[in-house]
């Protein structure tokens, strides 16, 4: 992939990269504007772009101000806006609205830049009359991303009350239609679509995480844009707190796309000299979801700390055996995964103090002497004496009123005041960003580290942060906490660099670009249910890489909702993800643990191609059926799913398009083992399709996007998969 190239005017800047660009307007000494963001508009000269912003520039409508609105990255009703503001603040009830003019400008382009990001602005402004300071920094990124940021300064000798501070990128007439995202727990990350008329829309999470019914990413695009078709832009803010997205058109024909960190009341009170940055706010423009996907992908495994070794086959304890925990159990447990194929071994909750059910001991970090009167050594031995890596369970954020920390400690339970908070899963919140109760769980966590062979962390929240005030101050604490779990993170990281991290929040909780910068892989959801997992993983791919997301085989019947599904289907949607292992196979029949090891070879034969490829789905006009699967970055090879989510209307179902190849090569399409049996009625009585064979079929690209191939009628809850390499 090409770098950035950055051509400056002495007034416009046009970045373009990946086939993005972003055209700034800096004119006159008023903040940045957006002339163009999305489609690269090829290699413009001065002119062109001078050309460009006459041609954008609207008309006076009077009333709010006697000039064109200028709508900048961080809206100002000084500018004659009257829609969102960029900054809400004040001081003492005065200076609540800034008028920022732009002292200095810092271009930065090319490759082998210090932090290499090549295509950055960085804007620094001053509100003279409220004595306030902002440095705004716009980058486009090598993947076609937006980035940008903002840090607010108080130049005064009296304090400056910050309630909100939103970046916004501009949208153009055409997107019409918004997508967005809700749920809960065990649903997490469900897709719903509104039209994006005149108004506001807004997302707003207070839960002190992620959220399971954030906004997660906010897309705006054409008239039933789709994963292929369609113009996209999208906007995700790269924050594990408190957070506020939105979708604003007025009736002057402005149409844009916010976010920010949302901070309670009171939260965000600068002192003289103070500051105050907002989390990065990323925007992606494609044609179609997957494009906009893509980008987010390639961003993600370009940094240096992303994963790069094989990600390992995970067996994890917790459904297996829950809280009890037995040496011999767990060796036997151990053992079984060993034999199909299991690189890691995670011990889950129970391990530690007097934690023999959820209703206790959390936060006395300490190796039960009741459990394990050895310690962990005993397991951790023959765990690594298997070659598997040890992992181990934690939820370092969070304390029971029932333990010996919160005897000792009780005023480092974060609350509003001198009463507590409700209790959510017996369980309340320690804050770290008091200084005592951080050192505390970094010493624990990281005695643990250095005793014990961990390599993996299973890093768990398990409850919403309500009436999370800081005793010391009597102030909102959520900000603070968010800060101080990052710091405990890189802390540990920096410590430990082999050791690897899961972000898990009861789940998919606490799934960003903020907590990604610090951990290797999220719990993408409690439910292991596979048929949930189809959209729960869906939707989580709109954002994160399939090597980032843990994907696990349930139990036969699962946990959760009770449903029934056969090994295939299980396994098969596993496959898409960092595959693992959440059921007690001990129990498992001996033609289980073949199949299993089957699909776990396969795996390991496909993660090369899985963790690096381009993730794709086909808009299949079939409800009932869904079609993904990852392309390899020189479209060499693909590897499908088909997928049967319930019954169709069609009997059989249409063809089904295979995107993302190349359309000049010809290919060669066949059924992947052991997801190669269409286990539908069709099948079963002897009814083939004709190029359902060890040999295949052979095609150019563009004949499999555009006719496809007649796709098997399967059972609902069935998928089968599709090998696809070029002749």
């Amino acid at each position: 992939m090409s770098a950035p190239s950055l051509m400056p005017s002495p007034d416009l800047v046009h970045l373009r990269a990946a086939g993005t660009a972003l055209v700034l307007d800096l004119s006159a000494d008023t903040l940045p504007r957006v002339l163009h963001w999305g489609a690269d508009l090829g290699n413009l000269s001065d002119a062109h772009l001078r050309a460009l912003r006459l041609a954008s520039r609207r008309q006076s409508i009077g009333f709010s101000v006697d000039q064109p609105v200028e709508v900048s990255v961080l809206p100002e009703q000084s500018a004659g806006w009257l829609g969102t503001p960029g900054l809400v603040g004040h001081r003492g009830g005065a200076d609540f609205s800034s008028a920022f003019r732009v002292t200095g400008t810092e271009l930065t382009a090319g490759e082998g830049t210090p932090e290499g990001r090549p295509g950055t602005v960085v804007v620094h402004a001053r509100d003279a009359v409220a004595a306030l300071a902002l440095t705004l920094t716009i980058e486009l990124t090598p993947e076609g991303l937006v980035r940008q940021r903002a840090t607010v300064g108080n130049l005064a000798d009296t304090p400056f009350a910050v309630d909100a501070v939103n970046l916004t990128l501009p949208v153009p007439p055409a997107a019409v239609e918004l997508l967005d995202f809700t749920g809960h727990h065990l649903r997490e990350r469900s897709p719903q679509r509104t039209a994006f008329t005149q108004g506001l829309r807004v997302r707003e999470n207070r839960t002190g995480r992620t959220g399971f019914d954030s906004a997660y990413v906010l897309a705006a695009g054409s008239q039933g844009f789709g994963n292929c078709g369609g113009e996209v832009w999208a906007v995700h803010t790269a924050w594990s707190g408190n957070h506020r997205t939105f979708a604003e058109r007025t009736f002057h024909s402005v149409a844009l796309l916010g976010s920010g960190e949302l901070l309670l009341s009171g939260e965000m009170l600068l002192g003289p000299g103070d500051s105050y940055t907002t989390p990065w706010q990323y925007g992606a423009y494609g044609r179609g979801l997957d494009e906009v996907s893509a980008r987010f992908h390639r961003h993600l495994r370009a940094r240096p700390h992303h994963p790069s070794s094989p990600r390992p086959v995970v067996v994890n304890t917790w459904e297996a055996v829950y809280f009890d925990q037995d040496l011999d159990r767990l060796k036997q447990l151990a053992d079984t995964a060993a034999a199909v194929g299991a690189e890691r071994f995670v011990l889950d909750d129970g391990w530690f103090g007097a934690r023999r059910d959820d209703r206790r001991a959390l936060g006395d970090w300490y190796v039960s002497d009741e459990i394990w009167p050895k310690g962990l050594g005993p397991l951790t031995d023959h765990v690594t004496a298997l070659r598997l890596e040890f992992g181990l369970w934690v939820e370092p954020e969070m304390i029971n009123e029932d333990s010996d920390l919160a005897r000792a400690h009780p005023d480092w339970i974060m609350a509003p005041g001198a009463r507590l908070p409700g209790a959510a899963r017996n369980q309340q919140v320690l804050d770290l960003a008091r200084p005592e109760a951080y050192a505390y769980i970094l010493g624990r966590l990281d005695a643990l580290l250095t005793e014990y062979p961990i390599a993996y962390l299973k890093w768990d929240h398990n409850r919403d942060l309500v009436e999370a005030g800081r005793r010391t101050t009597g102030r909102a604490g959520v900000h603070d906490q968010t800060l101080a779990v990052y710091r405990l993170l890189d802390e540990l990281r920096s410590r430990h660099p082999g050791v690897e991290i899961e972000s898990c929040s009861s789940g998919g909780g606490r799934v960003d670009l903020g907590i990604l910068e610090r951990t290797d892989r999220v719990w993408v959801s409690d439910c292991i249910d596979a048929l949930e997992r189809q959209q729960i993983q869906r939707w989580t791919n709109v954002l994160v890489p399939l090597e980032l997301m843990g994907t696990h085989v349930g139990s036969p019947v699962s946990h959760t909702t009770g449903r029934s599904h056969p090994l295939d289907f299980r396994a098969g949607t596993a496959l898409f993800g960092h595959f693992g292992i959440e059921w007690d196979i001990t129990s498992a029949a001996p033609e289980e643990l073949e199949r299993l090891k089957q699909w776990i070879a396969l795996y390991k034969e496909l993660r090369p191609l899985l963790h690096s490829g381009t993730a794709v789905h086909a808009d299949h006009a079939d409800p009932a059926y869904q079609v993904h699967g990852v392309v390899a970055e020189d479209l060499s090879e693909a590897v499908y799913a088909l997928v049967a989510t319930g019954t169709s209307e069609l009997y059989p179902t249409g063809a089904m398009r295979l995107p993302g190849l190349d359309a000049e090569a010809v290919y060669r399409v066949r059924p992947q083992a052991p997801g190669d049996i269409p286990d539908g009625n069709a099948h079963n009585w002897g009814m083939h399709l004709p190029w359902w064979t060890e040999e295949g079929v052979e095609l150019p690209g563009a004949v499999l996007a555009e006719a496809g191939l007649q796709a098997p009628a399967l059972h609902p809850e069935r998928l089968v998969l599709l090998r696809v390499t070029r002749v």
